[in-house]
């Protein structure tokens, strides 16, 4: 890995009335990594995702990504700039098909935002880059069905997909094997694991298993303040992590 970090957060503020979400949040992504953010429920993770992609400004603090400031930057322009974000709960369109909801994406990425009207079947860059998302990510025998048909697991990997197609250099995985089963989960792990290397990863998940399996570092949120960064083994052995979150499944 490079030796300077991708994304940076240096002391994230984030106050609803009088509750701290972040507090003095900071940490450091490096590139190519899968860096994971666990805390207990309440601990500030959803706020902290929302300030990384833009959907929620701080009220005070700064956010670096490849050395530039985007603190103020909206979702859309942090999208544009490389950093992409799937959701808790999936975020795509259910009337249309697995290759029309990657369509939009691609199209989006390509800012060709005034041709969404036209009859983008005749374009056929766009069509050439679908059906090798749709290749890539195993969702060709699939490509015509509507998402609203697609089993839970698999609008997760649509969701996925959909992130991967705006190739960026930055990915924000909000909790993405919430409501799988385990079959499921196990192969959204694989399909995360081999992103590692290709771009820097942050993942919330609440699934301890994964996260020890893919993180090459976690992060740990308390009150919305990291309370330690460390590598899994490290991480499993703190005994401020354990009886702050890790020790109340124990």
């Amino acid at each position: 890995m490079q030796s300077e970090p991708v994304f940076v957060v240096d002391r994230l503020n984030k106050h609803f009335g009088a509750i701290a979400a972040s507090h003095d949040l900071s940490l450091s992504i490096m590139p190519g990594e899968i860096h994971a953010l666990i805390g207990p429920n309440g601990a500030g993770k959803s706020t902290a995702i929302h300030q990384f992609s833009g959907e929620l400004q701080p009220d005070s603090g700064q956010i670096l990504f490849e050395g530039q400031d985007i603190t103020h930057w909206s979702a859309d322009m942090r999208a544009r700039g490389g950093i992409a974000r799937t959701y808790q709960i999936t975020s795509l369109f259910p009337e249309m098909s697995v290759r029309d909801n990657l369509a939009m994406a691609v199209q989006s990425r390509d800012r060709h935002h005034f041709r969404f009207w036209s009859d983008a079947s005749t374009d056929k860059h766009l069509n050439q880059t679908v059906e090798r998302l749709l290749a890539q990510h195993e969702l060709s025998e699939i490509a015509s069905v509507s998402v609203a048909q697609l089993a839970h697991g698999q609008q997760r990997q649509v969701e996925l997909a959909l992130g991967l197609a705006l190739e960026p250099r930055l990915l924000l995985l909000d909790e993405p094997m919430a409501g799988m089963s385990r079959t499921e989960s196990l192969e959204m792990a694989d399909r995360i694991e081999r992103l590692r290397g290709s771009m820097a990863v942050i993942l919330v998940e609440h699934d301890m298993d994964v996260v020890f399996r893919l993180a090459d570092r976690i992060s740990v949120l308390v009150k919305g303040e990291v309370i330690c960064t460390d590598q899994p083994d490290a991480v499993r052995a703190n005994p401020v992590v354990r009886d702050a979150y890790l020790g109340e499944s124990a």
